[in-house]
């Protein structure tokens, strides 16, 4: 028997009254925006803003004896995405495509 996907499906939930749908809408307050974000407490930073006085802390490691950057694409890649030399310097798989 074949089925019509885009007939109305009737479940036990369809048979609910207007009202006990009604309790379960959330109150309008509910879907206010928190004005305080827990991951950024200091709010957002618009583009142009001075951020000279900021000082970041950003640990660089040197490059690794497995790596190489690519002269194409200038990305740290692992050896093993190395395609060859040139006079350059070394170059990735993916820029030698």
């Amino acid at each position: 028997m074949a089925t019509d996907y885009d007939a109305p499906r009737k479940t036990e939930d369809d048979s609910e009254s207007i009202e006990a749908l009604k309790e379960r809408v959330p109150d309008k307050m509910s879907g206010a925006v928190d004005v305080e974000d827990a991951d950024n407490p200091a709010g957002f930073d618009l583009p142009g803003a001075d951020l000279s006085d900021l000082d970041l802390d950003v640990v660089v490691l040197p490059p690794q004896a497995d790596e190489f950057t690519c002269v194409n694409c200038f990305l740290v890649k692992h050896r093993s995405q190395f395609d060859h030399e040139t006079k350059l310097g070394p170059m990735c798989a993916e820029c030698a495509a």
